[in-house]
């Protein structure tokens, strides 16, 4: 076996144990650790129960407090529990705010399910987990694939094939010379094709263009992205254009525009849909019979409830079965699907023949991941920036042997990627660090974006004595003194909170701000904010200490992401004495004293 499938392999083996290790309810892990860490959220009021698209019960739910859930991502593998009774293992739906959405994995909700002290944590996912390491168990027996492998890994030379370039008559006239270059080599090239779209620069609406000149050309495209969100996003703008699309996967909550390109919202009229209707309505009669025996009863009891569950699950397995039939006709009819890679696996589409595969959001995807898809397709394009933040690992170790290099980054350091050089999101002082340190200064600001005044500043709390502690649970950081002066900039500066965000790397420092800002206001870490933008950003670093010790604010990518949400001001708040024998931090500094505005603390009465 080639070394480095060895060495994913050994890498998802250190994640599997280290999720569960992480994610264990015991006496090393108490509820609390878990929810200080952003592992759990308890207790949950349940808001709505029904039963999902294969008859899985689903459940909505309130929380009574503002969660920072940067770990809940839509699509987590999921535990309900609740103390002293069986865990049951579940998805989530959603998490927007105080509310959510969760499907288990059940034939019915839980008897207590409605009972004070409900909760939901995450759990190891076991099932993508299995997926990545039979995928690459099987690449070196795809000769193309294995031999592609490879070369990205530099165990073989990389010669690029040579691609024919075609002559295009672009559908958005508004792309910029680098937009249509981009299109013009995903049209033209027979294997990779790198897309590196850094913050603002129109990477979704170049991708839609590319896509749509590619289903205008006869071919059958996958479109895939490691988060939901992501998906949807580029699922809505290839519907505006009009492409036949379907969205496969964790499509429950989708809106309504997708839904309707949903197999479930495609059959939902149909004379299949109404079979479905009249298997679940059976399915629920079994359900009531079984609930008769309750929580205290002997053995011919358990077994005759087990016996009813069994028919519900037997039905469970019919509905996927008329679900799959129809589906089938719903893939052949499509230009495009839509899925995250788990949901493309899924859907059982390896026979289809798609020419291309789009992947979106490259820079967030772990590398064995993207191996589960790449034989879904005879070509791949591989959209993102590597210089945001890579995807999330839990094990050091892991990490340490490279876990955590997106599929973006491991591709780049062979394929020459595209550019999009020009953003359309920000003033140009508040590009132009990042263009000059992450971009080479190639980066450049669309004319309108021209500056026209102070856009970016930074207030700095050296000798003040605002300096970092621990929470109240003891594992993330918080700085009060910081939270003071974002409070005097929102009254002095007069800023709209709804067009401004307040951000920081610790979720200590975001729950502690969302006791005391204003309400309206965007409050996130800077890992939940990436791909969004605001109006007025405020970055608080918190780190405040006498040793320089800047912890993992060196992680230059998440400051990349932070000081790039902003359109028109961008305020960071901290401390030049900790973070400015940062090579990195002071070379920011230099740049806000030539650019921006610097200010002290003692500016400000507090």
């Amino acid at each position: 076996m080639h070394p480095h499938i060895q060495v994913l392999l050994k890498c998802i083996e250190l994640e599997e144990k280290e999720q569960v290790k992480r994610y264990s309810l015991d006496q090393q892990h108490t509820l609390r650790s878990l929810k200080a860490e952003g592992l759990a959220l308890h207790p949950i009021i349940v808001t709505r129960k029904s039963f999902g698209y294969a008859d899985f019960p689903e459940i909505g739910f309130r929380l009574s407090f503002p969660p920072e859930a940067n770990m809940f991502k839509d699509g987590a593998v999921i535990e309900c529990f609740i103390t002293g009774e069986e865990p049951v293992k579940g998805v989530l739906i959603s998490l927007d705010g105080k509310s959510g959405e969760f499907r288990l994995f059940a034939p019915d909700y839980p008897d207590w399910i409605e009972d004070d002290g409900v909760g939901i944590k995450l759990s190891p996912d076991t099932r993508t987990t299995s997926i990545m390491k039979k995928s690459l168990s099987q690449l070196e027996n795809n000769k193309p694939l294995f031999d592609l492998f490879e070369r990205m890994h530099k165990t073989k030379e990389w010669f690029p094939p040579s691609a024919t370039l075609s002559s295009i008559s672009f559908l958005n006239r508004n792309l910029n010379e680098s937009q249509q270059r981009v299109v013009i080599a995903v049209s033209s090239n027979p294997e990779v094709t790198l897309l590196h779209g850094p913050p603002g620069t129109g990477k979704t609406t170049t991708l839609i263009e590319a896509i749509t000149q590619l289903t205008k050309s006869g071919e059958k495209v996958l479109v895939t992205a490691p988060s939901n969100a992501a998906v949807d996003n580029i699922a809505r703008g290839l519907l505006r254009q009009g492409i036949k699309l379907l969205r496969v996967g964790n499509t429950s909550k989708v809106d309504e525009t997708i839904f309707s390109h949903t197999p479930e919202g495609r059959l939902a009229n149909s004379k299949q849909q109404k079979e479905i209707k009249q298997l679940k309505i059976r399915a629920e009669e079994y359900r009531k019979m079984a609930l008769k025996y309750k929580r205290s009863f002997g053995k011919a009891e358990r077994e005759q409830r087990n016996l009813l569950f069994q028919e519900v699950k037997n039905i469970r397995t019919e509905i996927k079965k008329l679900q799959a039939y129809n589906e089938e006709k719903l893939f052949a009819e499509a230009e495009v699907i839509a899925g995250t890679p788990i949901g493309l696996y899924d859907a059982g589409i390896n026979n289809l023949g798609f020419s291309t595969l789009v992947m979106d959001e490259a820079g967030q995807c772990i590398e064995p991941l993207a191996w589960c898809v790449f034989p879904l397709a005879s070509r791949i394009v591989l959209a993102g920036d590597h210089w945001q933040l890579p995807p999330t690992v839990l094990s050091q170790d892991a990490a340490r042997l490279g876990f955590n290099r997106s599929i973006l980054e491991v591709a780049i350091d062979v394929i020459p990627g595209f550019l999009l050089d020009t953003q359309y999101r920000m003033r140009q002082s508040i590009a132009g660090f990042s263009s000059d340190y992450f971009y080479n200064g190639l980066l450049q600001t669309a004319s309108h974006l021209n500056d026209t005044g102070v856009h970016i500043c930074f207030i700095d709390t050296a000798g003040s004595g605002y300096q970092e502690v621990r929470g109240n649970d003891g594992t993330s950081l918080q700085n009060e003194g910081e939270l003071q002066i974002a409070r005097h900039l929102i009254e002095a500066e007069t800023l709209e909170t709804t067009l401004t965000a307040y951000i920081s790397p610790y979720a200590g420092q975001v729950a502690a701000a969302k006791e005391v800002l204003p309400t309206g206001m965007r409050i996130s870490t800077i890992d939940s904010f990436q791909g969004q933008e605001m109006q007025n950003i405020i970055v608080s670093l918190v780190r405040s200490n006498d040793d320089g010790d800047i912890g993992f604010l060196k992680d230059y990518r998440r400051m990349n992401v932070a000081i790039t949400r902003a359109k028109e001001k961008l305020y960071v708040i901290g401390d030049s004495a900790t973070i400015g024998a940062d090579p990195f931090y002071g070379a920011f500094l230099a740049y806000i004293e030539k650019h921006g505005s610097y200010r002290s603390v003692w500016e400000f009465e507090l």
